[in-house]
């Protein structure tokens, strides 16, 4: 079972880019992008920004008395406020609704999505609270990060998320390697039990309650270890390239009605696998890994050979203005 938790980590990667694959049109017609201007290389600066800043701001609240209970609930809060959102947007896509409730003079309309999304909301964010198991967490991570994969492709065109990824390989690497806040970073959010990691135990009874720390873990040999981590930022920031490629790209029939946007943003995630193959290759090796730079790297390469091959292009759907 140890042996096969790396398989359980790439069926929470592949599922979650597949879920933003599935939701990102949905989602535009919806409206829902976060951006006027998809195509302003300037547009991903606000992201980067939050990235670089919450870090520095999580482990300097952490460090204050109370800072982590109070921390932990902030973030709870914008978790649950996200989830409802992208719950509701998504959950209006199948149900039906919104119908009028008599007398329609009124003008009052009964809708499912509303209150169905309120309740798995709250409930998660109150299972979160009180019993933060792995299979929780991973559920709120899945959730999350397929809703965010969708935003991001559908709100930054292929220049500017293209920019996105480049720059978070480049910090991801900084971070990990050479300043090395983030791994005290994954320390606090793995000690707060938050869906900011993904965790894939040894055992289905694993309880992440009791868990050793991260850093604890990190000292015994990775046979011996509990589970195994992912950040949600490695699943989210490749995948918002995955439904970029697919929002943006030209959707050119190719054979058996199959759109060409649709095999280059599959490419996209065939790259970003080979990445993963290759960080799981060093990780169970026992040391902190930064997942983006192969993640991110793998990813743009199989976008440019997927473009290549079938647009037949250089061009590689690239526009952007400041």
């Amino acid at each position: 079972m140890r042996s096969l938790r790396w398989l359980g980590l790439l069926a929470l990667y592949i599922g979650a880019q597949l879920t933003g694959l599935a939701l990102a049109f949905p989602f535009r017609s919806e409206g829902l992008a976060t951006t006027s201007n998809p195509s302003s290389v300037t547009a991903p600066l606000f992201i980067i920004a939050v990235i670089v800043i919450a870090p520095l701001f999580i482990l300097l609240l952490a460090r204050r008395q109370g800072g982590v209970v109070a921390l932990r609930q902030l973030i709870l809060l914008g978790i649950t406020g996200s989830l409802y959102f992208t719950l509701y947007a998504s959950m209006s896509l199948v149900l039906p609704g919104p119908y009028p409730i008599p007398p329609v003079a009124a003008g009052m309309v009964a809708d499912l999505a509303l209150p169905l999304a309120a309740v798995v909301s709250v409930g998660l964010y109150l299972a979160l609270l009180m019993e933060p198991q792995w299979y929780v967490v991973d559920l709120v991570g899945f959730l999350a990060g397929g809703a965010l994969i969708a935003l991001l492709g559908i709100s930054f065109a292929l220049l500017p998320v293209l920019i996105l990824l480049s720059v978070l390989a480049v910090y991801d690497y900084i971070a990990v390697y050479r300043t090395k806040h983030m791994i005290r970073l994954a320390d606090v959010v793995t000690d707060m039990k938050l869906p900011i990691l993904m965790v894939m135990p040894d055992r289905a009874g694993f309880d992440y309650t009791r868990a050793r720390s991260l850093a604890e873990q990190r000292e015994q040999p990775t046979e011996q270890r509990a589970a195994l981590f992912m950040g949600l930022g490695d699943v989210v920031i490749p995948g918002a390239l995955v439904t970029s490629a697919f929002v943006w790209l030209p959707a050119t029939p190719l054979g058996g009605g199959v759109g060409a946007n649709l095999v280059v943003a599959l490419g996209v995630l065939i790259g970003s696998l080979v990445g993963y193959a290759l960080l799981m290759q060093l990780v169970l090796r026992g040391k902190a890994q930064a997942g983006l730079p192969f993640l991110n790297g793998f990813a743009i390469l199989g976008y440019v050979v997927s473009f290549l091959l079938v647009y037949h292009s250089f061009g590689f759907g690239l526009s952007g203005v400041l």
